[in-house]
């Protein structure tokens, strides 16, 4: 591809990536104001019009009335206070919509147009079927909270999560890639070294990403509202309280609260430490920009955990910490990649 194409690709996958970060924060304000239950239906194509007269929210509110969140929670809730909740979920479904025609759309033309190379077709068809793997995930996660119990799975939830996390991995890898090609190989040994240590951040990260999923899926934050110790303890007495002790990692609130904190210690040790080793590694000007973003970011994510958990996760707060979340991995595998970019593409940055 020539310089002007990849410059093309790169600009509409980032603005892809964008997207899922937007669809990421309305997502948590969907969660936190209970909104995700409020549509009973899954209409990929028909859904998204919404009520337009009164008759028609007189419909959908009745079909809201018949699923146990009405029935147990918001059993006196009018037509009026459910259109707020129906906003949320509604904007996050047309939200999904919208992402899929932007992707498909510009990838079609660039496709037809033969601006995109062959070894990148498979890629970008790839992160197509996860976007499609996430609409199904999304309405199967919905799915449980309709039955018995008004809220959804966890392990649901937290799939969903992962999945639009490694959607904007996906693209936001790949821009990347076409703004300055990486190395095949490096004959540097430290350089080497700092790779890994890169890439397992990465995967802790990742850790988090999961771990944060459980947390919001068994509403965690709600319980242990004191920071550094949990209720006055390092580790609470009660982490391994539920038969079978591996059940306590996904239903356990001490337990899941408690594997989320330490990977923020974790990164909180790590980062300034890896931030420290870049300044004096064989690595280039960029890179360096790029780790000193992401100490930034990283402090503004751990300052944002610690004000949720304090204040009892408030809606603005409990958004803001899981768009932080994607924020901090993309300054992240910017990094990962300035420390991957071929010599040749690097202009002499080193």
């Amino acid at each position: 591809m020539d310089r002007s194409a990849r410059r093309q690709l790169a600009t509409w996958l980032f603005i892809c990536s964008a997207m899922v970060f937007s669809i990421l924060v309305v997502g948590g304000i969907t969660r936190l104001t209970h909104s995700g239950l409020s549509i009973v239906e899954w209409q990929p194509i028909v859904g998204i019009v919404p009520p337009l007269n009164a008759q028609e929210w007189d419909e959908t509110f009745e079909k809201y009335k018949k699923t146990p969140e009405y029935q147990k929670v918001n059993h006196q809730m009018s037509v009026d206070e459910f259109k707020g909740i129906f906003f949320w979920e509604y904007l996050h479904r047309v939200l999904g919509r919208l992402i899929g025609v932007v992707f498909f759309v510009p990838f079609a033309y660039f496709w037809l147009r033969r601006k995109i190379s062959p070894q990148l077709v498979p890629k970008l068809l790839g992160i197509f079927a996860l976007g499609g793997l996430q609409g199904a995930m999304g309405w199967y996660m919905v799915k449980s909270g309709l039955v018995d119990d008004p809220r959804v799975s966890q392990y649901r939830l937290t799939a969903h999560l992962s999945i639009a996390f490694l959607i904007f991995i996906s693209m936001f890898w790949v821009a990347l890639d076409l703004v300055a090609e990486r190395a095949r190989a490096t004959a540097d040994a430290a350089l080497r070294r700092l790779q890994r240590i890169g890439f397992w951040l990465a995967i802790l990260v990742f850790y988090m990403v999961i771990t944060g999923g459980f947390v919001a899926g068994i509403r965690a934050g709600k319980a242990y509202n004191t920071f550094p110790l949990m209720n006055g303890h390092v580790i609470p007495p009660e982490i391994f309280m539920i038969e079978p002790w591996y059940l306590n990692f996904f239903n356990n609130m001490a337990t899941v609260q408690f594997d989320h904190r330490l990977g923020a210690w974790l990164l909180a040790f790590l980062v300034p430490w890896f931030w420290f080793q870049l300044r004096r590694g064989p690595v280039s000007a960029r890179a360096r920009l790029a780790a000193t973003a992401l100490l930034v970011v990283l402090a503004a994510q751990i300052g944002l955990g610690i004000a949720t958990l304090l204040l009892a996760v408030p809606v603005a707060l409990g958004a803001a910490h899981q768009g932080g979340a994607m924020v901090v991995f993309g300054v992240l595998l910017w990094l990962n990649h300035e420390l991957r970019v071929a010599p040749a593409a690097a202009g002499g940055r080193r």
